[in-house]
């Protein structure tokens, strides 16, 4: 089931009152049921899986606990991280790494005849994946005490708003809010609305109506003149943000209702002045996860510079693969890894430049973002090209110079009201900072009614509803 779809509507006008006239367990079993149905929507098999998985940590957790040997709760641990990673990796990766098996052979000249099974990828897999093994690994590292209510626990793991798309909640933020029945409040319903109208806007205005021209231009890069595939990029950096922290807002927005609290899982990244500081920015779920579980444990920047840039490629490298079952997401991420030793080797020389140059502040911050949103978009061009032919025909073409005017322009009105709505979005996080849109909502019933209705109509009259699924729902 996905957010933007009426089969949804019909799901919330049924969820909402229920929840709230449950107590209790019947409240958890009502929210479990929903979370399962919500899931199951799209293809009910696959419910099996979830619910082994849930299942499986939840026991290990308890055996993890209980043991008193270090040895004993070590292995344990990895146990169940090699399950979840089986599962993940089955599902995910299988074909991908027997494909690429196949042709590395036939590049050698040997006729590889291997079959791939044609696995169907699992919606959410890698969310609910990270998420149930945080929680083994943090009852192993004794940050958590286990939770011994399996209805409680299976609520966290398949919990409906962020199931399919995070954010990947932590068990330490999360089981502790299920111990109590959360009352109906107004203030909640006002400011939750507001976020899932705001993730609305971005998903179905935003990212739907950009959607089109970039397709168009990733399929077939050679039929597009320079101006064209600088515009496709430029749209695709913030069709993939608006698509991915549309979702996220709406599954804040409808925790928030149901009197929940998820940490922000984006924070205006392209805004960024470096690319520390856009991963503190993008998809924070995931990266502070990546930062906790992979990085920490590998030693951060504990031993060195070569173990620190060693430790940077490798939680990037694997950052990329999560990502999908291609090797332009591992390349991606080998991108986003030498950006980070390149800040590291190359910051305090360039910002000694730019204090030499006496610039204003202001236009040292501009700099800063536009170099990083630069370097950034060359990025997403492998994120998103199906295969690398397709990422250097883009590359290719932009460097081509053979048309870089309005007059070569294909499909003007399409961008037109895409540089429009960009404009729409950037004005708002621009101004967001100054006035704080929420906070102003919130004192001011007249100014709240009016954004409401605004966010309403720009989604009814410019909204695009025919595409479907959200970006992440494949990763």
């Amino acid at each position: 089931m996905i957010f933007n779809s009426l089969t949804f509507l019909a799901f919330i006008a049924i969820f909402l009152p229920g929840y709230f006239l449950l107590k209790g367990k019947a409240r958890l079993l009502w929210s479990l049921a929903g979370s399962y149905l919500f899931y199951g929507w799209w293809d009910w098999r696959f419910l099996s899986l979830i619910f082994i998985s849930t299942l499986m940590d939840y026991w290990l957790g308890l055996k993890i606990d209980q043991a008193h040997e270090d040895k004993r709760r070590y292995r344990m641990m990895v146990f169940s991280c090699t399950l979840n990673l089986t599962f993940l990796g089955f599902f995910k990766y299988f074909d991908f790494f027997i494909n690429s098996f196949a042709e590395m052979m036939t590049s050698f000249g040997i006729n590889a005849d291997v079959g791939t099974l044609g696995i169907i990828l699992p919606v959410g897999i890698s969310f609910y994946t990270f998420q149930s093994m945080s929680y083994t690994i943090d009852v192993y590292r004794k940050h958590l005490v286990p939770e011994r209510d399996f209805i409680r626990y299976a609520t966290f793991v398949a919990f409906w708003p962020q199931l399919v798309a995070g954010p990947i909640v932590r068990a330490s933020d999360f089981l502790p809010q299920f111990q109590k029945d959360h009352e109906f409040h107004w203030d909640r319903v006002i400011s939750g609305t507001g976020r899932v109208l705001w993730g609305f806007f971005k998903k179905c205005v935003v990212a739907d109506s950009l959607a089109p021209f970039v397709d168009q231009v990733f399929q077939e890069p050679n039929a597009f003149t320079s101006i064209n595939l600088l515009i496709g990029i430029v749209f695709y950096s913030f069709q993939i943000y608006c698509d991915f922290s549309g979702y996220s807002d709406i599954a804040i927005g409808f925790a928030r209702i149901l009197g929940y609290d998820f940490n922000e899982n984006f924070k205006k990244p392209y805004f960024s002045q470096n690319f520390s500081e856009f991963w503190q920015r993008w998809h924070i779920s995931l990266s502070s996860w990546l930062r906790d579980y992979l990085y920490i444990p590998l030693g951060g920047n504990r031993n060195g510079k070569f173990s620190t840039y060693k430790n940077n490629m490798l939680t990037m490298l694997l950052g990329g693969l999560w990502h999908g079952a291609n090797w332009t997401f591992v390349f991606w991420g080998f991108l986003h890894g030498m950006y980070l030793v390149m800040q590291r080797q190359l910051g305090k020389p360039f910002g000694a430049v730019m204090n030499g140059l006496r610039f204003p502040k202001a236009l040292k911050v501009t700099i800063n973002i536009a170099i990083t949103y630069f370097f950034t978009c060359f990025a997403w061009i492998y994120f998103r090209s199906s295969d690398f032919g397709i990422a250097t025909d883009m590359i290719v073409g932009m460097t081509n110079l053979d048309g870089y005017s309005f007059v070569s322009m294909m499909n003007k009105f399409w961008v037109v009201k895409g540089v429009l709505l960009i404009g729409i979005l950037l004005t708002v996080e621009i101004s967001d900072t100054k006035l704080h849109w929420n906070g102003l909502a919130y004192r001011n019933p007249a100014f709240r009614i009016a954004a409401f209705a605004t966010l309403l109509l720009l989604i009814a009259f410019f909204g695009s509803f025919g595409s479907g699924a959200f970006i992440y729902f494949q990763f």
